[in-house]
């Protein structure tokens, strides 16, 4: 394993986390004493991984030696990839034991936990308390990602190689470790504003601390079958908007506002373009409620406001049913769902900057051709940092990510269509969601869908919340080094 995984010691530290993560649904026994004999379903799993992750660590603890230095990028995407693989396989265990659900459903409502993306086949109606607590703690963990928890407690000199590869670009302190403290508190201290926000606007106790977690990690499972829109309340739709936007907003830029640098937070491309997205997005939806579902202007408004902000901040909460909803507003959905929110929030989808650079990309392109020839431009956007310039790399980067992930985006849609013998439009929403880590469902996704469906959805899912190219690395890197482990022992024998 040492071989194959770069920094074995590292992976143990992992194993031990989420073990210790499972043990947390625990908690709430006290309160739901009928439920006490779900507890092996969670204590068996988690026991067995903190053991065993104790157990890599001592068997493969590094030296710190010249060694050390060979730790790249490369084994930190492999080592990140590895950890969140264990995390959907050991999360569903508590779900196979307990036979909630059978193994696919099980790793499939992991998978979509521990992306935070929301869809589920499990009825939530009759879902034990415990089991509701832990979808959504696992929405709420897989928001902030493993390592960034794993780095709050132990820091290495692999730590910043891991902290980039889990997708969390932004330092936004000094130090690293000050940086991933300062994210969870912030996280922390929003879950309990969220919460007692939910009780004051009427949601029962056990339901704010469930939608909490959920809409700040922009995940979207709920204790309802109708989600939000069962509670036909607009304060607590108010509130769910709040933490979907929170949630969705990259972590530097909250920090900013948590200094009061409004300012500074205000001018950073990224928040104005997604204001800009939702200004255009909310009127037009608005629109093909009025004039295609033939609602009133009032209400249509809601509808608008509620489900565009859920699909593009990727939380995937809803108010409505998609089925009357016209092709024109499922379009929008879709195009939401594709865009996602902020680069170094929770949220999937290609984000908010990736779109915003790729516009800018082709404004600049037309303002070179209407241009006095000779003229040169130095484009440039800000970031919570600061100014930041335009150059070749990073649109050259963002231009081969956005086609990668439209590429799989036409490919698993079309898959759905013949998995599910649905229509285009209907895969394209449901894959959109799954890709997009988001949650929402044209109905698609549900305790009966088929096994090939809920594979198709699983892998959309996890390209999704690990970046694409994450997945790409790690899978090529374990391949090389096997590949090359094997070639030795040949030369050898």
């Amino acid at each position: 394993m040492k071989k194959i995984f770069g920094n074995s010691s590292d992976i143990g530290k992992l194993m031990i986390l989420i073990g210790l993560l499972l043990l947390v649904p625990l908690i709430i026994l006290p309160f739901y004493s009928d439920e006490i004999g779900y507890a092996l379903s969670f204590i068996l799993p988690a026991i067995s991984s903190i053991i065993a992750g104790f157990i890599i660590c001592a068997l493969f603890k590094q030296k710190e030696d010249m060694r050390i230095w060979n730790y790249n990028m490369q084994n930190g995407n492999l080592t990140v990839f590895f950890a969140w693989l264990y995390a959907f396989l050991l999360g569903s265990l508590p779900f196979v034991i307990s036979k909630q659900l059978n193994f696919v459903g099980a790793l499939f409502e992991s998978v979509s936990g521990w992306t935070t993306t929301g869809l589920s086949v499990m009825d939530v109606s009759i879902t034990p308390a415990i089991f509701l607590f832990y979808r959504s703690f696992m929405q709420y963990c897989g928001g902030i990602g493993f390592v960034l928890m794993m780095v709050v407690i132990i820091q290495n000199k692999q730590s910043s190689n891991l902290f980039n590869a889990e997708g969390h670009n932004d330092q936004i302190m000094p130090s690293l470790g000050k940086t991933a403290r300062s994210i969870l508190m912030t996280y922390i201290v929003l879950f309990i504003i969220g919460t007692l926000l939910y009780i004051a606007a009427g949601m029962p106790v056990f339901d704010s601390l469930i939608h909490s977690m959920s809409a700040l990690s922009t995940g979207g499972f709920s204790t309802k079958v109708n989600s939000i829109g069962e509670y036909n309340n607009i304060a607590i739709e108010a509130v769910t908007i709040a933490l979907m936007l929170i949630g969705t907003t990259n972590f530097a830029v909250l920090l900013l506002f948590i200094k009061r640098k409004f300012r500074q937070a205000f001018r950073v491309s990224e928040l104005k373009f997604m204001f800009a997205v939702l200004c255009i997005f909310i009127p037009l939806v608005t629109l093909s409620l009025v004039y295609g579902v033939y609602i009133n202007v009032g209400e249509a408004i809601r509808q608008s406001i509620f489900n565009v902000v859920s699909a593009l901040s990727t939380t995937g909460y809803s108010t409505v049913s998609y089925a009357n909803w016209t092709g024109f507003g499922l379009g929008m959905i879709i195009i939401l769902m594709l865009i996602g929110g902020g680069m170094g929030s929770t949220a999937g989808g290609l984000k908010l900057t990736r779109v915003y650079l790729l516009f800018r990309t082709g404004g600049e392109n037309i303002k070179k051709r209407l241009s006095p020839s000779g003229k040169v431009s130095a484009p440039y956007y800000y970031k919570a940092q600061g100014k930041t310039d335009i150059d070749g790399n990073l649109l050259f980067d963002n231009l081969g990510f956005a086609i990668i992930y439209l590429f799989i985006f036409i490919i698993g849609s079309l898959l759905l269509t013949v998995t599910e013998s649905c229509s285009l439009t209907n895969a394209m929403f449901e894959f959109a969601s799954s890709l997009g880590t988001v949650g929402l469902s044209i109905g698609i996704t549900n305790p009966a869908t088929n096994a090939g469906t809920l594979i198709v959805e699983m892998f959309g899912m996890i390209l999704g919340r690990l970046e694409i190219f994450v997945v790409i690395i790690g899978i090529f890197s374990a391949f090389s080094k096997i590949r090359k482990k094997i070639s030795r022992n040949k030369i050898q024998f």
